[in-house]
């Protein structure tokens, strides 16, 4: 059992590691802009269209990861995803000319989506009441990833040029593929599962279209789903604008936009284990648990950031401290309303369920950054980033609501699902 306890958190340690340099390279993008545009000659519409091509390619390929992770070995894909990812990066780092370096970053898109599977290998790995505080551990990867990203461009941008991070990146992707291929096990799907953990051996499950076309069937995953689209607006509009407003309507210098976003970055990675630890125990008294839990938390950011905005700009000590508060509530849901997918759905389609929300994710990801720069042209970038924000993050308070009324319902189901498989699998193992 300790070799397995230990097994188990080297998995997650190697997840880690990719998961951080994974949205390193994604998110490098961004620093090295200006080195890519003045390489190609081109403007910021051209370079749009080379995050774009990317962005559509991510979202396209979530239901086909979500089919082939339930369908096939997990652990193998998802080293076919880290290698893709490093020679996909090289492959853009060699392009000659704009055209064909917009052709390759796109293919930089095909392991964007390939989470999914990653998260239900490790449910298979952690019992529910532990997942919370393991989803919330990993998510910490991705804004030290983003900080990586920031630090790769500012120090190396230099001397080794845009190429030569992406070459970098990209080999430690290639390197991470072999770790992932030859150290990381694929899990039995539901060995995690409380009705299902002592079977000596449990059945193979895989993907089949009756089990998944019934997700749709589940109204607490139905709630989720429209709650997913509109709960990334705020995440996506600070992500994006965020620095532009610092700048633009604070006044900040280049050091001061780094140091305060430095400060909140860190302390929304401590708001994904924060998040993940208080569902986990909410959940342990309460089948609604989660869904309160991020409730409260989407109603606090929503209360906070009026706080925040509010601060005189004279006052930048007050701004920093109430924008890291802020911050540690952002991420509170994220890892909840994973563990509450898994919650209610059969292992065997849980990277599937993940998929769909992700990709339903995608499309609120791509239309909140241009609602607020619609609205800032009317009006200003705090007014957009404050209406976007605080109206999404009300909404989602009512839908984590009724998903805390409906969960207690899908739970039960799937708890009888599990216990209804696990007697057949002794009746089975009784009669060889």
């Amino acid at each position: 059992m300790k070799t397995q306890s230990g097994y188990r958190w080297f998995v997650v340690l190697t997840f880690f590691a990719f998961m951080l340099l994974h949205q390193c390279d994604r998110l490098l993008i961004g620093p090295l802009t200006s080195q890519i545009m003045a390489t190609f000659n081109i403007n910021e519409a051209q370079m749009g269209a080379v995050v774009t091509g990317a962005l559509i390619v991510g979202a396209v390929m979530y239901p086909i990861w979500g089919y082939l992770y339930d369908r096939y070995a997990r652990s193998k894909l998802l080293a076919a995803a880290s290698f893709i990812w490093g020679s996909t990066t090289w492959i853009s780092a060699i392009a000659p000319t704009y055209g064909a370096f917009v052709a390759t970053r796109a293919t930089t898109g095909i392991d964007d989506s390939s989470y999914p599977g990653l998260y239900s290998l490790i449910a298979d790995y952690f019992e529910p009441r532990l997942r919370g505080r393991v989803y919330g551990l990993l998510q910490i990867a991705q804004p030290f990833g983003y900080m990586l990203g920031m630090l790769l461009g500012l120090f190396l941008g230099a001397s080794l040029g845009w190429r030569g991070i992406y070459y970098l990146t990209g080999g430690l992707g290639i390197l991470l593929a072999a770790v992932i291929w030859f150290g990381v096990r694929e899990a039995p799907r539901g060995k995690s599962e409380p009705e299902l953990a002592e079977l000596s051996e449990i059945g193979q499950y895989h993907f089949d279209w009756k089990t998944a076309l019934g997700l749709f069937k589940k109204r607490t995953l139905l709630v989720l789903f429209v709650q997913g689209f509109f709960g990334v607006f705020p995440w996506n509009v600070i992500t994006y604008w965020f620095f532009r407003y610092l700048e633009v309507e604070r006044h900040y210098s280049e050091a001061g936009v780094f140091t305060t976003m430095a400060a909140a970055v860190i302390v929304l990675s401590v708001g994904y284990f924060f998040g993940g630890a208080a569902g986990d125990w909410a959940f342990k008294r309460t089948p609604r648990g989660r869904a309160l839990v991020s409730m409260v938390a989407v109603l606090a950011g929503a209360i906070l950031l009026w706080v925040t905005m509010g601060v005189p700009m004279e006052n930048t000590t007050v701004f920093m401290v109430m924008l890291c508060l802020t911050a540690l509530f952002i991420p509170v849901a994220s890892s909840n309303v994973i563990c509450t997918v898994y919650d209610i759905t059969l292992p065997e389609v849980r990277s599937t369920a993940m998929s769909v929300q992700y990709f339903i994710e995608s499309a609120g990801a791509a239309l909140a950054p241009l609602m607020a720069g619609l609205i800032a042209v009317r009006s200003s970038l705090g007014n957009a980033i404050l209406l976007i924000c605080i109206s999404t993050w009300i909404l989602c308070a009512l839908f984590f609501a009724v998903v805390a009324y409906l969960v207690p319902t899908d739970i039960a189901t799937l708890r009888g699902q599990l216990r209804e498989r696990a007697e057949k699998e002794k009746a089975a193992q009784a009669g060889a």
